[in-house]
């Protein structure tokens, strides 16, 4: 007998043709009495309708069939491992080629894709950062993730463009902002001094005229009366000076409860004939507050004598806490309240619902605020009345701060 089979096809036989070389009856407890052929991986002898072959075979299945156990032993012999057919050989290296080419082909063309959208990105983005916000990538017509991503690019690169538009225009408006307070600092240097000089000689006069008419002239009450109008011209003037001559608050260590009595005490003054309580609610713990005491009075006192003036009797009250990293002090009053067409107004200069006002205070006061690193916050309902918020920051800028 050979070693091998004469062919690979000759090795593999069916499973059916096997197991009907090897058929017997079966027997529940398996081979009848122990009998039947020793079966075993390794050399052993089939017989295939025409010869026998003796070679070596390894045990692949046993598979009963029907009530005759079939032992279908399928072999493959390992000397058929090694075999290769040729012309499978050639069509697998050709494929394995054409495999290699394809890939290479898919995978540049998807460099290609990725790559030029983003060089043209990166010579965008280095002309933004020269200055010029004037771009756009072409690749946002794409349907893809590149073009959602250049869709955005020139979204963002529009919305630059009209805040810089903006930036613009405000810087505009504050160059003519400043040309306006420089002008109207040189006129209000000029009318303070053409003005208080005349008007401290006539109030000498009038002091001089109340001291000399008798306790019972009913001249005093006009004397009184001229008084308060030079006292409200002098103020008047003292905010036009404030405003077109503004100074840097000197920022010390000082009390803040102390800072707000003083205004406190002098608000009471301007009510004492009038149905009108100012209430107080200090906070010892905020004895400490970094601020310029004159400039910070002069706004409590501002807020002080605007709510006293909108109102014809109730209450003030003014109330002193902490607000996370600002010291807050809130003026509210019982008055009128402020329409709200006039609240987004009320801080302009010159802007006034008053009479008698000038409409420098309010300004003024936010600006002193906000030079305190701070802000004023408003708000007010017709017939209720308005609450005026100021927050001071705990800790100033070091430059700013003047030791004690």
């Amino acid at each position: 007998m050979p070693d091998r089979p004469e062919s690979a096809a000759k090795a593999a036989v069916p499973v059916a043709e096997i197991a009907r070389t090897t058929a017997v009856p079966s027997h529940p407890s398996g081979w009848p009495g122990g009998a039947g052929p020793t079966m075993s991986a390794g050399t052993t002898q089939e017989e295939f309708g025409v010869s026998s072959v003796r070679v070596n075979w390894q045990l692949k299945a046993i598979l009963p069939v029907g009530f005759v156990l079939l032992a279908g032993l399928l072999f493959f012999t390992l000397a058929t491992v090694s075999l290769q057919d040729p012309e499978r050989h050639a069509v697998l290296m050709v494929a394995g080629a054409g495999a290699i080419a394809i890939c290479a082909v898919l995978i540049g063309a998807l460099a290609y894709l990725i790559q030029q959208p983003m060089v043209e990105l990166q010579e965008k983005i280095g002309l933004v950062s020269e200055g010029n916000l004037n771009v756009a990538v072409s690749f946002s017509r794409r349907n893809d993730e590149i073009g959602d991503l250049g869709r955005k690019f020139n979204h963002m690169m529009q919305q630059l463009r009209e805040s810089r538009e903006e930036i613009e225009r405000l810087h505009q408006t504050q160059v003519s902002r400043a040309e306006h307070l420089a002008t109207l600092g040189e006129l209000a240097t000029g009318l303070a001094h053409e003005i208080r000089n005349p008007l401290a000689g006539i109030a000498g006069v009038i002091e001089i005229i109340g001291r000399d008419l008798p306790s019972t002239s009913p001249a005093r009450a006009v004397v009184k009366d001229v008084r308060l109008e030079i006292a409200q011209i002098n103020r008047i003037l003292t905010d036009l000076l404030e405003t077109a001559r503004p100074h840097p608050p000197q920022v010390r260590l000082s009390n803040l409860n102390t800072t707000v009595e003083h205004a406190v005490m002098l608000a009471r003054q301007q009510v004492l004939s009038k149905p009108i309580k100012i209430e107080l609610q200090q906070a010892p713990e905020l004895s400490e507050v970094e601020h310029d005491s004159d400039q910070i009075h002069q706004v409590l006192l501002n807020l002080l004598l605007n709510a006293v003036q909108a109102m014809e009797a109730g209450t003030v009250r003014v109330e002193i806490s902490r607000q996370s990293s600002y010291a807050s002090v809130l003026v509210s009053d019982t008055g009128r309240g402020i329409a709200p067409q006039h609240l987004s107004n009320i801080f302009r200069p010159f802007y006034t619902t008053k009479g008698n006002g000038t409409g420098l205070g309010l300004s003024l006061a936010r600006r002193i605020v906000e030079e305190h690193h701070g802000r004023i916050e408003v708000s007010s309902v017709v017939g209720q009345g308005s609450k005026f918020t100021m927050l001071l920051p705990f800790q100033m800028p070091a430059a700013r701060t003047v030791a004690s």
